[in-house]
């Protein structure tokens, strides 16, 4: 069974993201980059899909510039075999990542299509969805929890009532949530072997994929700041504050 993982290189989830001043975008200079936190749970899912020996072969895909080729070699130190870098300078929609990845599917034929929920920079949670949609694949989002057996694979799945179990019949697009799994720290020896293993370069042009985005940044502005909290004398104080100037009650 061949899994195919899509990931995604993002500013780091630690790091206090800041806005240029012309307000155009996000600041990226010298800012420390990482795989998205999703698409590692879907590194690790894959991953231990093949230690059950459920899968075969992993393959990381992902849609950048050259220095993506990073957050590849981290999936191939965390287990991945090989991967596939869709190397492009232009912004990327879910809509157009979605088509690449389709492009990918339709030359790798991968039985299952592992992938983070959403990533933490654009948060839209489109892409996974979209791709099922483009190659007719079964769908099981927003998975708490996989087990495959044959052809088929049984997800749970959260929901706002709760948890819910679907099975999909393979191949399927799966997508994880936070609680799938945690994911492994790569060790060194698996660093230094991931420079050895075969990382391909392909552009949008050799999918026949036009990049140009319909959609276009308007404006990036950080929130407001928090107004300091003020202490109260009682009781009766804090109550008609919370109901006449913060009007909650």
């Amino acid at each position: 069974m061949k899994v195919l993982v899509p990931v995604k290189r993002v500013v780091d989830y630690n790091v206090k993201v800041r806005v240029k001043a012309d307000q155009s975008d996000v600041d990226l200079a010298n800012v420390k980059m990482s795989m998205n936190p999703f698409c590692e749970i879907a590194v690790e899912e894959a991953v231990r899909l093949k230690e059950k020996g459920t899968a075969t072969e992993i393959i990381a895909v992902t849609i950048g510039s050259k220095t993506a080729q990073e957050q590849l070699r981290t999936a191939m130190a965390l287990g991945a075999d090989r991967s596939i870098l869709i190397e492009t300078d232009e912004a990327v929609d879910s809509l157009t990542a979605a088509k690449l990845f389709a492009k990918v599917v339709e030359e790798e034929q991968p039985q299952i299509v592992m992938m983070g929920k959403q990533s933490i920079d654009t948060d839209n949670n489109q892409t996974p969805q979209m791709l099922a949609g483009l190659t007719g694949m079964s769908q099981g989002m927003f998975a708490s929890k996989i087990e495959v057996e044959g052809d088929k694979a049984k997800v749970t799945r959260e929901i706002d009532g709760g948890l819910q179990t679907i099975e999909v019949k393979l191949p399927a697009v799966l997508s994880a949530d936070l609680r799938l799994n945690e994911p492994r720290y790569a060790k060194l020896p698996n660093i230094m072997k991931a420079k050895k293993k075969p990382l391909d370069t392909k552009t949008p042009a050799d999918y026949g994929v036009e990049v140009a985005s319909k959609l276009k940044t308007l404006k990036v502005e950080p929130p407001a700041e928090r107004s300091a909290g003020i202490k109260v004398g009682s009781v009766d104080e804090l109550v008609d504050k919370l109901k006449n100037e913060a009007k909650v009650v």
